[in-house]
C-alpha cells in the first residue's frame, strides 16, 4: 500500500498510561541568563506532543498540546506570547507537522486551532496561524466557541472533534472562566483540563458553576479510561499546600504536570470543605492545588 493512504489505527486499543517522568524547564535563576529553549516539546507518544513555554519569556509558562489525527492536527491554546519572534509557536508546529507528515505522507493536511479558555495566556499566539494555509483558528471566546462546539444551544452535550480516526470528545466546563472546555482524547486517555483543574491556583470566578464542573468531569471520567489529567500549568512546590508566588520566573522544586481521578475528588472535597464555612472569596492551600475563590 502506498505510504501517502495509510492510516493510524488510533481507536482499537485500551489507552495504557505512559510515564510522564519530564523534567520540564522551569526557569532560572536569572531570566536574562536563561538557556533554555523558547518551547519544550515532549513526545508523549509519535501522534501527541506537550509543548512548554520559557518562563523567561513569560512567567505563566502555560502547557499547550499538539494532537495528530489521520486528516489533520489540532493545536490546543497558543500561549502567552504574540511575538513570533520571542515565541517561535508556529515555527514550532510547522516543524512537528512536517516530521510528522515525513512519516505519514498525506495530501492536504490541515490544522485546527482551538482553546481551553480565553484568558491571554491561552489565546496570545493566535495571530501567528492567522495566515497559515489549510489552517482553521476558532476563537476562544464565549460565542465562538459555543457556536463551534455546539454548547449554546446544548451546553451539557458532549461534543466531538474528529481528526481523522482520532475523535477528541469535549465539555463546557466553567467556573474558572465562563467559556472554558476540557477535552479527552479516547487515544492516550489523557484528560486536558486548561485551568479548571492543574496543580496550582484553581482561580473561581463562578462558585457554582466550578462545582457543577468538578462534579462533570469526576462523572465523565467514570465513565472513560482515563490515563492522566493534564492542565495547562504549574504553580504549586512538592511541599504540601505551598505554591510558587505569583510572577515567579524560577520554579526549581515543581511536582509532576499530571494529575489523577482521585486528585478530581480532592478537589471536591475542598470545594464542600469551603462550602462549610460559606464559601466565601478567599485563598484556601490544600496539598495538591490552591483554591482561590474570587466570588461572584
Amino acid at each position: 500500500m502506498d505510504r501517502s493512504t495509510q492510516l493510524v489505527d488510533f481507536g482499537s486499543d485500551v489507552p495504557e498510561p505512559r510515564v510522564l517522568d519530564v523534567d520540564w524547564i522551569h526557569g532560572s535563576p536569572s531570566a536574562k541568563h536563561n538557556n533554555d529553549p523558547d518551547i519544550q516539546v515532549h513526545a508523549y507518544d509519535e501522534h501527541t506532543f506537550i509543548l512548554r513555554q520559557n518562563m523567561a519569556i513569560n512567567y505563566e509558562a502555560p502547557f499547550l498540546f499538539l494532537i495528530f489525527g489521520n486528516a489533520r492536527a489540532v493545536l490546543i491554546d497558543t500561549g502567552a506570547t504574540e511575538s513570533a519572534e520571542f515565541f517561535p509557536l508556529r515555527r514550532v508546529v510547522d516543524e512537528l507537522i512536517g516530521r510528522w507528515l515525513a512519516e505519514h505522507p498525506r495530501d492536504d493536511y490541515s490544522l485546527l486551532v482551538l482553546h481551553t479558555h480565553a484568558h491571554g495566556d491561552h489565546i496570545a499566539g493566535d495571530a501567528q496561524f492567522a495566515d497559515r494555509p489549510r489552517t482553521t483558528v476558532v476563537r476562544a471566546d464565549l460565542d465562538s466557541a459555543w457556536e463551534y462546539f455546539g454548547f449554546d444551544d446544548a451546553p451539557d452535550r458532549v461534543a466531538r472533534v474528529d481528526l481523522g480516526g482520532r475523535v477528541l470528545e469535549c465539555l463546557a466546563t466553567p467556573g474558572h472562566h465562563e467559556a472554558a472546555v476540557t477535552y479527552y482524547d479516547p487515544h492516550t486517555g489523557i484528560l486536558l483540563t486548561g485551568d479548571t483543574v492543574y496543580p496550582g491556583r484553581l482561580y473561581v470566578a463562578d462558585w457554582a458553576a466550578f462545582g457543577r464542573t468538578v462534579d462533570r468531569l469526576i462523572a465523565f471520567a467514570g465513565t472513560r479510561p482515563v490515563t492522566h489529567i493534564l492542565g495547562c500549568h504549574i504553580e504549586m512546590t512538592s511541599e504540601p499546600c505551598v505554591d510558587y508566588p505569583v510572577l515567579t520566573t524560577y520554579q526549581p522544586d515543581e511536582p509532576p504536570l499530571q494529575m489523577t481521578t482521585s486528585q478530581l475528588r480532592d478537589i471536591r472535597a475542598a470545594i464542600d470543605e469551603i462550602g462549610k464555612v460559606g464559601d466565601r472569596p478567599g485563598r484556601y492551600p490544600f496539598p495538591g492545588f490552591v483554591i482561590c475563590h474570587r466570588g461572584e
